[in-house]
C-alpha cells in the first residue's frame, strides 16, 4: 500500500501543498484541521519503533479515500514524536517531554489561528499522549479560541469483529491490531518470526483498575517482551480488512467533527 504523499489525502487534502495565497482566500468557516499525533517508541521484539506514527498516517490516507474531494478537512504533517516516557527504557525509543510536547502542540495551534482557522482535531495514536492531548486541547481551546476535538482510533472501535476477548482486555501495545496492521501496510518492516505473546493481568477491582489509570506503570512494569497483546494471531488479511473498516469510521467521523458546531452545546 503507498500512501506516504499519494493518494487522496495527499492530492486534495494536504494543507502544506497550498500557497500561502490559496491558505489566505480559503473560506474556513466551516474547514477541520487534522494533526495526527503519533510516536516513535519500542514495539516488541517484531515492529518497528515508528508503528504509531506510521498507523496514523495509513489511517488517514485510507479516511480520506471515502471523503468528497471537496469535503472541508484538510491535514497536517503527523507529530512523529510523543510522549513515550513509559517505553523511555528501550533501545530506539524517542520521547519528548511533557513540556516540550505541550510547547509544540501550542505553538502549531496559535500559528493556525492567526491564519484564520477556527477547528482543529488532534488525532492520537499513541496511548501514552492521551491524557497530555485531553489536557492541551482545553488549553489551546482557551488561549486560541479555536474549537479543538480529539480523537483516537480505538474509540471507533474498528477491530473489535477481528480479534478475541483476550485481546480485547489487554492487547493495548504491539499485539494482534498493531501487528496486523503493519503487516498489511509495509509487511517488510515487521519480523513476524519474532511476534511474542503477552496478555498482562490486568486487576479487575474498581478501585485498582489499568483501564480507569489508577495507578502509574512504566512497560516494563507490566511486560517482559514489550508487548502487552497477542502478535502470534497478526496477519496482513485481517490487518487490510481493519484498515478499511477503520477508514470508513474514521471518516464519517471526520465529516461529523467537521460539521460540529459548539454554540449548539447551549439549551
Amino acid at each position: 500500500m503507498a500512501f506516504r504523499y499519494d493518494g487522496k489525502a495527499y492530492h486534495r487534502h494536504f494543507l502544506p501543498r497550498l500557497t500561502t495565497r490559496q491558505i489566505e482566500a480559503m473560506p474556513k468557516e466551516s474547514v477541520l484541521i487534522v494533526l495526527p499525533v503519533g510516536a516513535v517508541e519500542q514495539h516488541g521484539p517484531h515492529m518497528p519503533v515508528y508503528t504509531d506514527t506510521l498507523l496514523g498516517e495509513a489511517l488517514m490516507a485510507e479516511a480520506f479515500e471515502h471523503l468528497a474531494d471537496d469535503a472541508p478537512i484538510w491535514l497536517l504533517p503527523s507529530v512523529a514524536y510523543g510522549k513515550s516516557t513509559e517505553h523511555m527504557e528501550y533501545p530506539g525509543t524517542i520521547t519528548l517531554s511533557a513540556q516540550t510536547l505541550m510547547n509544540v502542540l501550542q505553538d502549531i495551534a496559535s500559528s493556525l489561528a492567526r491564519s484564520g482557522f477556527r477547528k482543529l482535531l488532534l488525532f492520537n495514536t499513541h496511548g501514552g499522549n492521551a491524557d497530555l492531548l485531553g489536557m492541551m486541547a482545553r488549553e489551546i481551546r482557551i488561549s486560541t479560541g479555536l474549537a479543538v476535538f480529539r480523537l483516537d482510533p480505538g474509540a471507533l472501535r474498528f477491530s473489535d469483529e477481528f480479534i478475541d476477548e483476550a485481546e480485547k482486555a489487554a492487547g493495548i501495545h504491539a499485539g494482534d491490531v498493531e501487528t496486523s496492521l503493519v503487516l498489511a501496510i509495509c509487511p517488510d518492516w515487521v519480523q513476524a518470526d519474532l511476534a511474542p505473546r503477552e496478555l498482562p493481568r490486568f486487576p479487575q477491582s474498581p478501585a485498582i483498575s489499568f483501564r480507569a489509570k489508577s495507578f502509574a506503570w512504566t512497560m516494563r512494569d507490566i511486560s517482559r517482551s514489550g508487548i502487552a497483546g497477542d502478535a502470534t494471531q497478526a496477519n496482513a488479511v485481517k490487518g487490510a480488512a481493519m484498515l478499511e473498516a477503520a477508514g470508513e469510521r474514521l471518516a464519517e467521523a471526520l465529516m461529523e467533527i467537521a460539521a460540529f458546531d459548539m454554540e449548539s452545546l447551549k439549551a
